[in-house]
């Protein structure tokens, strides 16, 4: 099994948990915001929808300046809706898969970077910020969404074995 492989296999997992986080967001309380300081739900459900594209991005490229010196700056997926929100995410989910599937071992450990107008914020091995700034943050943002989810009594699904609201329906 070469690299990509193994990554897929958790990569698989945690976006099927992922889906059925998103699939509890209600359209009626995209607004909700727990804190002046937090995003939105809409927001944060939509951020997640979009990192799963972010794998092919890191996958296809060396780099990606976010706000480029010549050049239009990296506009969020704003989504309107639920239905928006499992679009986005099932493509980026689709279009990661592909890209991932056809790096080499060699290529996993090649330096990829993250660049600011022009200035590396951060430079690690491709694998690394796949498992990092793709997989994690997607996992971490996740649990901040099951959290909003739970201020508005949302039922959360269960990611690693039943949740509390999976025990009361049984």
């Amino acid at each position: 099994m070469n690299i990509a492989e193994g990554f897929l296999i958790e990569f698989n997992e945690e976006m099927r948990n992922t889906r059925r986080m998103l699939e509890r967001v209600p359209d009626e309380v995209l607004d909700y915001q727990p804190h002046p300081k937090s995003m939105s739900m809409g927001r944060l459900a939509s951020h997640i929808a979009e990192m799963p594209g972010w794998g092919a991005t890191t996958a296809l490229s060396d780099e990606l300046d976010m706000q480029p010196p010549q050049g239009p700056a990296f506009k969020p997926f704003e989504a309107e809706s639920r239905e928006d929100v499992l679009d986005h995410f099932e493509r980026g989910v689709v279009k990661a898969k592909e890209a991932i599937a056809t790096v080499t071992d060699e290529a996993m450990m090649t330096d990829w970077t993250l660049l600011m107008h022009g200035n590396p914020i951060f430079t690690m091995p491709r694998i690394a910020v796949l498992k990092t700034m793709v997989l994690s943050h997607i996992i971490h943002h996740r649990a901040q969404l099951s959290v909003y989810l739970r201020m508005n009594d949302v039922a959360i699904p269960g990611m690693y074995g039943p949740s509390a609201d999976d025990h009361e329906a049984s």
